[in-house]
């Protein structure tokens, strides 16, 4: 149950709660609200149930991460951009770090039209085992050198626990891949640093299931959480990658705290359709999004179809941030 204390109770009956019952069960605390697993009303000191303002027992699974325990917004700053809130954050890059000249490029353009953080994969989870796998470190350092040079953070994904420490050195946030969603020895790794984690919902992932999975990182100490989404199986895959499941935007948006961005790249998979989805996910409410530009996509080591070419990239940002700033400004 979630208890809400009185402001100028909160911190005496926050402490006293935690005596009573932190040596028995999980407990959590944000400013006047305090969850304590597995107890009922009638469990509680006759004093902190004077003391509460309210007492919510129909408390989901994911409590950290649930707006019942943490109402208003988390917002993520990292050196170049704020994730959250009223702010609107646009990353871009290739799907695949493939050279050092190449993302430096890539880095330049997304830049050009308000993109505050690069992104590249230097491991990269294929179907196929014979595919690119990635640059590994390489494309890391890359990457990073690509994101100093142009002022902007990087984000890249981190394929398991081992890689953590690793990735670590240069990303400012790092990306959890579809796949990856409930790995649960990745999700305690990441949630064991104090980086920003972007996570994607799996391609067969309810929302509980991203909630449950975001849990794992927060549960580690790491609060810095964005959730990412990006399409889901089903039962129709002949004209676009996934389906884009928009209305998961605002949904989670009521359920969690955590910023929802959006990626049309991955939900539709292919470039022309990208631009009205992307519209449809800021549209939607998202606080950003994250797609795939490449300057010769169809001789990219992955995602071709996908990218967007730098031309049409810099049209889609500017009418991104253009609607993004009308929606803003009717609230």
């Amino acid at each position: 149950m979630i208890i809400v204390l009185k402001p100028e109770t909160a911190a005496a009956m926050q402490a006293k709660l935690v005596a009573q019952f932190g040596s028995k069960t999980e407990l959590f605390t944000h400013h006047n609200r305090i969850a304590i697993q597995g107890i009922q009303p009638a469990d509680l000191p006759a004093d902190v149930v004077a003391a509460a303002d309210d007492l919510i027992t129909d408390v989901p699974a994911a409590v950290q991460s649930s707006r019942l325990l943490h109402p208003e917004n988390t917002v993520i700053k990292t050196p170049h951009s704020v994730i959250g809130g009223d702010q609107f954050v646009m990353m871009a890059g290739p799907c695949s770090v493939e050279s050092a000249d190449h993302v430096m490029a890539m880095a330049k353009v997304a830049k050009q039209r308000g993109a505050t953080v690069v992104r590249g994969g230097a491991f990269k989870p294929r179907t196929s085992p014979y595919s690119f796998q990635g640059l590994g470190e390489a494309g890391l350092q890359a990457l990073r050198a690509a994101a100093d040079a142009n002022d902007l953070d990087m984000i890249t994904e981190v394929m398991d626990d081992e890689h953590v420490p690793m990735v670590a050195k240069y990303t400012d946030i790092f990306q959890i891949g579809a796949r990856n969603m409930q790995n649960f020895s990745l999700l305690k790794a990441v949630g064991r640093t104090q980086i920003p984690v972007a996570l994607k919902r799996g391609m067969s992932a309810t929302i509980d299931d991203v909630l449950n999975a975001a849990e794992y990182i927060a549960a580690g100490g790491n609060h810095q959480i964005m959730l990412l989404e990006r399409g889901i199986r089903t039962f129709d895959h002949k004209y676009t990658r996934n389906t884009f499941d928009l209305g998961a935007v605002p949904v989670l948006q009521k359920l969690t705290h955590y910023p929802v961005i959006v990626d049309p790249s991955h939900a539709v998979g292919e470039w022309d359709l990208v631009t009205p989805m992307a519209m449809a996910g800021v549209a939607s409410g998202a606080s950003g999004m994250i797609v795939e530009i490449h300057d010769r996509p169809t001789e990219a080591l992955s995602d071709g179809p996908q990218a967007l070419k730098p031309k049409t990239y810099l049209k889609m940002a500017q009418q991104a941030f253009q609607l993004h700033d009308l929606m803003t400004s009717w609230n």
